[in-house]
């Protein structure tokens, strides 16, 4: 045999026994006659949270303001994701109390879940410390930034409320979205 030939049929052969280690072990596991279709999970389009997480535990009445939150959110025909949004931004702006006027502890005159100003157009002092009212003026402004849904939480918060710390709502998305999930459907 001359050696090109030689060469040729020991590459082949190289390669047969190559595969041969590399495909056989899975190959000899493999058993088609029993094999089933497995189930696959698929995530959510919706962003993971970015960062470190923060956690508060809710007394009754944070608790019902979330619950406003998402009923306003209902109301307004948008989905879980808005409520995410909408509670996280609560969160960081008012660890969810609907806050009044705090004397030199206020940031202006920022009032109720979102921290909206009067003074900014957001409504009235009465307005704004209603959840539903102050919940619905803060999704009336979170659906008109294009691309909302899939822009991460604290994008998302940050062009609807134009804060001094936007990277701070990003902290609580765990906790918005836990809590969307228990409440949603209650």
């Amino acid at each position: 045999m001359n050696t090109i030939m030689r060469k040729s049929v020991l590459s082949v052969a190289g390669l047969a026994f190559a595969g041969g280690v590399f495909a056989g072990p899975v190959a000899a596991h493999a058993n088609p006659v029993d094999a089933k279709p497995v189930a696959v999970a698929v995530q959510s389009a919706a962003p993971k949270p970015q960062g470190e997480q923060s956690h508060i535990t809710l007394n009754d009445e944070q608790t019902a303001n979330v619950k406003a939150i998402i009923a306003a959110t209902k109301k307004a025909g948008l989905p879980e994701r808005a409520a995410v949004i909408s509670i996280a931004t609560s969160l960081q702006e008012s660890k969810l109390e609907n806050l009044g006027h705090l004397g030199d502890m206020n940031d202006h005159d920022s009032l109720g879940l979102f921290q909206q100003r009067p003074s900014s157009g957001w409504g009235t002092p009465e307005q704004i410390t209603d959840p539903e009212y102050s919940t619905t003026a803060f999704l009336k402004g979170l659906k008109q930034v294009d691309g909302w849904q899939d822009m991460p939480l604290t994008e998302a918060a940050q062009t609807v409320q134009v804060s001094a710390y936007p990277d701070a709502y990003a902290q609580w998305e765990q906790q918005a979205t836990d809590l969307v999930a228990q409440y949603w459907n209650s």
